[in-house]
């Protein structure tokens, strides 16, 4: 039986020791991408190396690895608002959301129907236009470490087709986070989870 489990960079050390309180006498098997904690009692767990590769290969290595000031940038974009920031050591450097109007969905058939889903794309093309027009000014020139979107996939892949952004798909890495339509504290919140440690534990089915 498996789970995945977020902790906060500042807690993993306390996560760790918490574990094998739990579950028994632990081993740790290092790589520069993860970390495996076996427990006495046949538990597992898995913890993603953020930022990788880790060069000191030790528990306490990653843990002082996670707590690094690694430039972060969190790309949000939605129909209806986008919002791009760069934080390091879980403070916000720089950012800046805004949102865009874009028509409902009408009950109307024919040409009224037509009408409003053309309006309802090229409105959704100017909000994804003026999302990269954010990211070109945040994201770009903020020499980061990885980068952590979400809101609408379709969206984002959008925006990162764009020229001026073509060092960042390759910064991408997971989780893909589900926002309502961002504002300043939704862009907060998103960059808190995504400095969140990834760790998968599993654990024999008792019975």
């Amino acid at each position: 039986m498996s789970r995945i489990v977020t902790v906060a960079p500042e807690r993993l050390d306390r996560w760790l020791a918490g574990f094998g309180d739990r579950h028994g006498e632990v081993s740790y098997d290092v790589t520069p991408t993860s970390v495996t904690v076996s427990a006495a009692d046949g538990s597992l767990a898995v913890v993603t190396v953020p930022f990788a590769p880790l060069s000191e290969l030790t528990r306490a290595g990653l843990v002082a690895h996670v707590l690094g000031d690694h430039r972060l940038g969190v790309l949000l974009v939605r129909r209806g608002g986008y919002g791009a920031g760069v934080f390091a050591g879980g403070k916000l450097l720089d950012s800046k959301v805004g949102s865009r109007h874009v028509q409902g969905t009408t009950k109307a058939g024919g040409w009224s129907q037509q009408r409003y889903a053309r309006r309802r794309d090229n409105q959704a093309r100017e909000a994804f236009a003026a999302a990269t027009e954010v990211a070109v000014r945040i994201l770009a020139p903020a020499k980061l470490d990885a980068l952590v979107c979400g809101g609408d996939r379709r969206a984002i892949d959008t925006v990162l087709e764009d020229p001026r952004l073509k060092d960042l798909p390759g910064l991408v890495r997971p989780p893909f986070l589900g926002v309502p339509d961002p504002k300043q504290k939704v862009l907060e919140q998103a960059g808190v989870d995504a400095r969140a440690i990834r760790i998968e534990v599993t654990q024999e089915d008792p019975s």
